[in-house]
């Protein structure tokens, strides 16, 4: 059986597929499954915009889909961006765009002070009603500067040690401790045990 990715992120498809891929779940793109949609993410919480996403491309493909939904909550700012990671810069947003405000909003915070998580949720829905879903977290610190020249989104920024960002340290590594690479190996198996009870 094949799922349908619900995104338009290349990068973060890749991702999926990459981790999807080392337990045997085949995913293909929107593109792929020639879907040509943009869906609005009217929730206010990652679990909703997650299901929002699932449901809409399983309605219209009649397939199995998967969603994810995922931002940084960073603690000095209540929270945000949170589900508006993507958007946090407004109109035209880009990762360059996102991370300069992110820098520009904790100019003056000090390092012990920027405490921040990324936050994954990941939903799957079947054409026969039944969803389920996953959430993976990663602790972090926000840095003062960008680091590394992986990854995409607030990777640079986003430290998971001395001196480690998210876009400094390899794809495996990466996986091994991302707050997506988490809710897909809780997600996996969930996936596996739905198959068999088919």
């Amino acid at each position: 059986m094949r799922f349908i990715i619900a995104t338009n992120n290349q990068k973060k498809l890749k991702e999926f597929r990459r981790i999807l891929d080392s337990y045997g779940i085949e995913a293909v793109s929107l593109k792929e499954a020639d879907i040509e949609t943009e869906i609005e993410e009217t929730g206010t919480t990652f679990e909703e915009n997650s299901f929002i996403k699932a449901k809409a491309i399983c309605d219209l493909s009649g397939q199995p889909a998967i969603a994810d939904d995922s931002g940084l909550a960073v603690d000095a700012l209540g929270g945000a961006p949170g589900v508006y990671s993507a958007r946090y810069s407004g109109e035209g947003a880009t990762d360059e765009k996102n991370n300069q405000k992110l820098l520009a909003a904790l100019e003056g915070v000090p390092a012990e002070e920027r405490g921040a998580k990324f936050v994954s949720v990941i939903t799957c829905v079947f054409p026969d009603g039944r969803s389920f879903h996953t959430r993976g977290e990663c602790p972090g610190v926000i840095g003062l500067a960008p680091k590394g020249d992986s990854g995409f989104g607030y990777d640079p920024l986003f430290y998971v040690g001395e001196d480690k960002t998210f876009a400094s340290i390899g794809s495996d590594e990466k996986d091994a401790i991302s707050h997506r690479g988490k809710a897909l190996a809780d997600f996996a198996p969930l996936l596996q045990q739905y198959l068999k009870e088919r």
